[in-house]
């Protein structure tokens, strides 16, 4: 998606701490723009320390689950207080919210955004919610969408795509007299 950007970390169920003094809290994803991608000299980020990447995550993600685990309540709390400008509850099991909750930070207070796909201006992409097949798995789940509203391919999907265009390219040029295999 966005490849060739380096400004970007999307954490996945990493701590983030703003102050040592207090506890640090885990989101299931998170995403900074602002920030180096690769941080560690192997590659990985193991912590998300505010102060140190001066930039607080511009969208902070929770997976709901069956059993109660404070996502609408304590962690918004959280999110909130370190400022993040969107908080997103994706609570499929969960028949008092909306599947898909994606709230704006105003004035201090998180605002339930309308739509699906709801468009995130200051990141350049939407979140939304459809039924559709990854890793095998046909069932609903939360995509990135462009500004018309049209679903972005997952990394499989595009890998598909790819091997279709090579299949077709091969097809043509066997069309036309050359085998494939014999260009170096």
């Amino acid at each position: 998606m966005w490849a060739e950007r380096w400004d970007w970390f999307f954490g996945i169920r990493i701590n983030i701490g703003c102050d040592l003094r207090k506890p640090r809290f885990v989101p299931d994803t998170f995403l900074s723009i602002g920030v180096e991608r690769v941080r560690d000299y192997d590659g990985r980020r193991y912590e998300y320390r505010v102060p140190e990447e001066k930039s607080i995550p511009i969208l902070v993600m929770e997976i709901g689950s069956r059993n109660y685990r404070g996502e609408f309540t304590t962690k918004a709390k959280q999110y909130k207080e370190l400022g993040a400008l969107y908080y997103v509850v994706y609570a499929p099991y969960r028949c008092r919210y909306p599947t898909l909750s994606v709230y704006r930070l105003i004035d201090g207070e998180y605002i339930l955004q309308p739509g699906n796909p709801v468009w995130l201006p200051e990141i350049g992409l939407g979140i939304g919610r459809e039924e559709g097949i990854y890793m095998g798995r046909e069932q609903e789940w939360v995509y990135w969408y462009d500004e018309q509203g049209k679903r972005l391919l997952t990394a499989e999907k595009r890998i598909q795509q790819a091997k279709q265009r090579v299949k077709k390219l091969e097809e043509k040029l066997r069309a036309l007299g050359v085998e494939p295999d014999s260009i170096t």
